[in-house]
């Protein structure tokens, strides 16, 4: 019984954090049309700026996150104006290229980036500071409270990002764009200012799971590509652009992985997520909550 409270309390936690960082590269992906495979690359930057600042520089873990998560928004947006500006501006490529070329260079981007990490911060998995302190039992199990916070913090986020998309005018007019960008473009909004502060948004959500993700489990430079392929994952089981399909996609690979880890082994988490992704693929390509 203890087993499965464990499971259920870890499923709750790493699927909090795998539906923040799935969140933003599925507007990504319906605003833009883009599927960034550097989203894990930029993920580990934030955690690993937010160990380097708390621990190698003694700021903390509060002051030490929020630096992390700058320096996931700096590295957004790095890509944004290197790569997604200047090859969706270019007249030598046909319409139907740019997404392969845009899908490739993000890769690039990414095995860069991953090389650039572990030259600076090294391989070995490192871990920020707990949050916050102390133990609470659930149902016979001891959870750190830091933990549980983590989850919280996380849907707190998806909260707050509901929110601003469903209430705010900015919140619409993304919501807009990736319906009918020509139609909001009619009307009067400048649809380049809408893919910044897009990618902007994206940002701040992979920064805030990156460390997040530091404080719970830690996080390496080699992680990168797992990050990618799991959120990847997320995004096509769930429906590409559906947002809430892939907060229950989250959840499906979080229980998946996570019990995995627990009877296999944890080098393994990945495997039967991406064994579902090929099923899924096969069966029902439009994804698990997609529209035909």
């Amino acid at each position: 019984m203890n087993l499965i409270i464990e499971i259920l309390i870890s499923t709750f936690i790493i699927g909090a954090i795998y539906a923040l960082g799935a969140a933003g590269l599925t507007i990504i992906f319906g605003v833009s049309g883009i599927l960034n495979l550097a989203h894990g690359a930029i993920v580990v930057v934030a955690s690993l700026v937010a160990w380097y600042c708390a621990l190698q520089l003694n700021m903390g873990i509060y002051l030490g996150g929020l630096v992390g998560i700058a320096a996931a928004i700096l590295t957004t947006y790095v890509l944004y104006f290197t790569v997604v500006i200047p090859l969706s501006r270019s007249r030598q490529l046909a319409s139907e290229e740019l997404p392969v070329f845009l899908f490739v260079s993000t890769l690039l981007f990414a095995l860069i980036l991953q090389g650039l990490l572990e030259w600076f911060f090294g391989a070995t998995p490192v871990s920020t500071p707990a949050m916050i302190d102390g133990v609470v039992h659930i149902a016979g199990v001891t959870v750190p409270l830091n933990s549980l916070l983590i989850g919280v913090v996380a849907w707190a986020v998806i909260g707050a990002l509901w929110l601003f998309i469903s209430h705010t005018r900015m919140g619409k007019a993304m919501l807009a764009a990736s319906m009918s960008p020509k139609g909001l473009a009619i009307v009067g909004y400048d649809i380049g200012r809408i893919h910044f502060l897009v990618w902007g948004l994206y940002g701040l959500l992979a920064g805030i799971a990156g460390v997040l993700l530091a404080s719970f489990i830690g996080a390496s430079s080699n992680v990168a590509i797992n990050l990618t392929a799991t959120s990847f994952t997320i995004v096509v089981l769930g429906g590409l652009g559906n947002v809430l399909g892939s907060l229950a996609a989250a959840y499906i690979l979080g229980f998946l992985g996570t019990v995995t880890a627990f009877l296999i082994s944890p080098s393994l988490r990945e495997v039967p997520g991406l064994l579902l992704l090929i099923v899924v693929l096969y069966a029902r390509p439009q994804g698990l909550f997609g529209r035909h």
